[in-house]
């Protein structure tokens, strides 16, 4: 642990490193969150609600994949590069580490435009979500669940390089959870319903946790963190198995 925790905070030492380019950075990234965020305020404004959503329900949904996908891709900013990561073989140093493996990767790089999705999530749930303790309680563990879950998925398809030796599953599989996860899942119906509630588990990561906060069901918390766990699982074991098949970048074994 301690050695995760150094590999941590050395991240965030280099991406602070440059204090001005890391806020401006961030700013970035929250003001591109705004402009769609006024796009959706706009559209629910004009015609009201679609299949149960509002602007109410729609801005519960952006602020937790906004968070969680801060955490994920900017926190833990490794997760959407471990196909790249394994196809240019640049996993030879973690492999002499005494550390685990997929957690020193996933540490080991902070993506600071990223973060500011965390912030705007996080802002955005505080000026627009109704916090009250419960809620904010709610909307922690929501945050936590999909985090680990679009972690897991990004993981678990950049994995698929190790065998393929291409990278093209883990792009497809990212822009699949950003862009389909960025829309209520009730507008979807029959076999895309079905697929982002299994195959590409983009309802869980906003539609799914937007729903807790907004009425807390315990049996829906337990099935989100079920499928959290699901995908941890998988991911772990398919970069495991993954690294018995990885070959090295050095220029001497090429």
């Amino acid at each position: 642990m301690r050695g995760l925790a150094a590999t941590f905070r050395n991240a965030l030492a280099e991406v602070r490193s440059n204090r001005a380019s890391f806020v401006s950075q961030i700013s970035v990234m929250v003001l591109n969150d705004i402009v769609w965020v006024f796009f959706w305020v706009l559209f629910f404004r004009r015609v009201g609600s679609v299949r149960g959503w509002d602007g109410r329900n729609i801005l519960l949904l952006l602020s937790v994949l906004t968070a969680a996908g801060g955490i994920a891709l900017g926190v833990l900013a490794n997760a959407r590069r471990i196909g790249t990561m394994a196809v240019d073989g640049q996993l030879d140093a973690v492999l002499a580490l005494p550390v685990p493996p997929l957690a020193h990767v996933l540490l080991r790089r902070v993506e600071a435009t990223n973060v500011g999705d965390l912030v705007f999530g996080v802002v955005l749930f505080l000026s627009a979500g109704s916090p009250t303790p419960a809620r904010a309680a709610v909307f922690v563990f929501a945050v936590a669940a999909a985090s680990v879950l679009l972690t897991a998925f990004l993981v678990l398809a950049g994995s698929l390089a190790f065998f393929a030796g291409r990278n093209e599953a883990g792009e497809l599989g990212f822009h699949a959870m950003i862009v389909l996860g960025a829309y209520p899942i009730d507008i979807f119906a029959g076999a895309a319903k079905v697929l982002l509630y299994t195959a590409v588990p983009a309802a869980f990561v906003s539609s799914v946790p937007a729903r807790l906060i907004e009425d807390f069901d315990a049996g829906s918390a337990a099935c989100l963190v079920a499928v959290a766990g699901v995908f941890a699982f998988a991911a772990s074991a398919s970069f495991t198995l993954g690294l018995r098949r990885y070959t090295s970048g050095s220029v001497w074994t090429r």
